[in-house]
């Protein structure tokens, strides 16, 4: 086999790993936590991923410049974030129903904690890799990383049609993944490290000398929208599946394809994802990034309204449908487009710190954020409501977020100042 098919190969299973370690659990955590008296807890154990996001990346990213490889790295935080993983599920399989939050979510909290850094540990592999083989990473590194997705989808979808997203066991699968590729990751080719860097360039490993940007009137008004926005970012994650879960309460829907099967339905969104990576680079140069970032604002209203809207059946459905396929939009358009817009305004010497601070407002303190205020907003409209009175509590919680991206797509139009030249 050609050397560069190999090592394309090889990267696409890291990609794929990595991410089938988080769709195990991500899209569908919050119905487990719902069966077991935990739904108003939900919001936390989403918050924790920004909390971590705040300064574990950062963390090991110092750790693989300077003393371990980064693709050992790599396999040290799956290892211990399996195991970590694993400890949960035991705590769910020995307490049962019974399980309470104090002897779930501390071992939830470590492993997420080492599971954060990976994906960018993911790609530092995968850009070394291809950059010693002589690739473009531009041109060789998005195709591979579709291959995350995939690996995310399939790992929600074994969790759908195996009944696991009801319990406990989706710990176990993602653990399962994670040891997988806790050993395939030391076999992954070798990253240089750089014992003799000075130590003041912590500074710059954490990204502080990027928050200079903020005294650019431009830069600082687009950090804040992405922080709130950011804010959007966990939301569907934690309470869209348990609410089309909590649609089974009802015995018009019990039965239903998209109840029992929520997580599928889910994945969809994933599915978008991917598709609309495809979009972007043309949408950027034609339309330029305010507006992209504007059709991202539009698209999570119609996420968010969608979902208020829609049901089980007819087109109600067909209205979930719509919410998982603009998702991708909503998605791909904010993250990827706002990280390219960041790269190309902000000076070389500072880059790689701007897209952490990018990453810290959009998925550290927005997401963090968000996830807890809209577990505040959730618990508003249908805690100790049942039936119908449920459904109704639940949907104007959808349209709370849906107006809340309604009003930052207006104020993101008026206070943004930006004049797109294509030819630039």
């Amino acid at each position: 086999m050609n050397p560069k098919t190999n090592l394309k190969i090889r990267l696409i299973v890291m990609n794929f790993l990595i991410f089938a370690v988080w769709g195990a659990y991500l899209c569908s955590l919050g119905i487990y936590l719902g069966r077991v008296g935990m739904g108003a807890k939900i919001g936390q154990f989403f918050a924790i991923q920004g909390i971590v996001s705040l300064f574990m990346p950062a963390l090991m990213g110092i750790v693989a410049d300077r003393w371990v490889p980064a693709q050992k790295l790599l396999g040290i935080c799956h290892l211990l974030s399996a195991l970590f993983m694993a400890a949960a599920g035991f705590m769910g399989w020995k307490y049962g129903d019974g399980v309470t939050f104090g002897q779930l979510f501390p071992w939830y909290a470590l492993a997420v904690a080492f599971f954060m850094p990976t994906i960018a540990l993911g790609n530092s592999v995968s850009y070394n890799a291809l950059s010693r083989a002589g690739m473009d990473t531009v041109r060789d590194f998005p195709p591979i990383r579709v291959f995350g997705t995939i690996g995310f989808i399939l790992s929600m979808w074994i969790v759908n049609f195996t009944g696991f997203k009801n319990d406990y066991n989706q710990l176990f699968v993602s653990a399962a993944w994670g040891i997988v590729l806790a050993v395939y990751a030391f076999t992954l080719p070798n990253c240089p490290v750089n014992r003799n860097k000075a130590s003041s360039s912590l500074v710059d490993a954490f990204g502080l000398r990027a928050f200079t940007l903020f005294k650019d009137a431009k830069m600082c008004i687009f950090f804040i929208f992405s922080f709130l926005l950011g804010m959007c970012l966990q939301v569907t994650n934690g309470f869209a599946t348990p609410y089309l879960d909590a649609f089974g309460q009802l015995p018009q829907y019990a039965d239903a394809f998209a109840v029992k099967n929520n997580v599928f339905l889910s994945s969809i969104s994933q599915v978008s994802e991917t598709l609309c990576i495809l979009l972007i680079p043309f949408c950027l140069k034609r339309f330029g990034i305010k507006k992209v970032m504007l059709i991202s604002f539009v698209a999570w209203f119609l996420r968010f309204g969608f979902l208020g809207a829609g049901n089980p059946s007819g087109w109600g459905l067909v209205l979930f449908v719509l919410s998982m396929i603009v998702y991708g939009v909503a998605f791909d358009f904010f993250n990827i487009s706002g990280s390219l817009f960041v790269d190309q305004n902000t000076d070389e010497s500072i880059r790689s710190s701007a897209q952490g601070v990018f990453m810290m407002m959009t998925n550290g303190l927005g997401a963090t954020i968000g996830s807890l205020c809209a577990q505040a907003v959730v618990n508003h409209f249908t805690l100790g409501k049942e039936g119908e009175v449920l459904m109704s509590g639940w949907s104007s919680a959808w349209y709370a977020f849906a107006l809340f991206a309604l009003v930052l797509a207006i104020l993101f139009a008026i206070v943004f100042k930006y004049k797109h030249e294509p030819a630039k």
